[in-house]
């Protein structure tokens, strides 16, 4: 049936938000000094990997993240709607740390603790929400005959990427975070052969200077 098909799902660097835990969603926040040099620090560390095309979340912090991985490699970048955050609707913007917390609901920590039990905000998008557009995306890119072989970089966000990792999994909802939100710049790869997707590792981490 051809080649196996590896498609690379990094979440994005740092943000000054992410450093205050301040609720990004679909915020268009940009990376920080942190961020950037951690995005580098990864392209580094997949330099040897020969990507053909890249889908990014339309946010700019994906799309940098992207970016900066990728360096002078001339791969084609796809903006995708479908690879986005999560919306958080009217708590944009709001602390979410207990020392500083600011959202009016004060059960919004489930979203993080008993994703079972979160309340969609005002406005947001529910989790179930971010899981069926993620999984049409996973559906597209598995099924499209021309990324058949295809080395695929994926830029998206904590919680869309797990949507994404979640897709081609068994999961309970109690599951989502699949023992926490993934790192900034972590990386988790999937491999598609003869159309069954298969995750080889999630949450890797690349460090300074200690390469895996």
């Amino acid at each position: 049936m051809g080649n196996s098909m590896n498609i690379y799902v990094v979440r994005h660097g740092k943000t000054d938000w992410n450093t205050v835990k301040r609720l990004q969603g679909r915020s268009d926040t940009d990376l920080n000094q942190e961020g950037i040099e951690a995005a580098i620090r990864t392209g580094e560390a997949l330099k040897d990997i020969p990507f053909d095309i890249a889908f990014t979340s339309p946010l700019k912090r994906a799309k940098e993240t992207a970016e900066l991985i990728l360096q002078s490699r001339q791969v084609p970048v796809i903006e995708d709607e479908r690879i986005i955050e999560i919306s958080f609707g009217e708590y944009e913007g709001l602390i979410s740390d207990p020392k500083h917390y600011e959202i009016p609901d004060k059960e919004f920590r489930n979203f993080f603790e008993h994703p079972e039990n979160y309340h969609t905000p005002p406005g947001g998008e529910s989790l179930t929400e971010l899981g069926e557009r993620t999984k049409d995306f996973m559906e597209d890119i598995m099924s499209r005959k021309e990324l058949s072989g295809k080395t695929i970089l994926v830029a998206s966000h904590g919680c869309a990427t797990r949507g994404i990792l979640n897709s081609i999994r068994t999961f309970s909802i109690e599951d989502f975070w699949h023992g926490g939100v993934p790192k900034n710049c972590s990386v988790a790869l999937i491999e598609v052969k003869d159309g069954i997707p298969r995750l080889v590792f999630e949450d890797k981490v690349f460090e300074r200077e200690t390469g895996l």
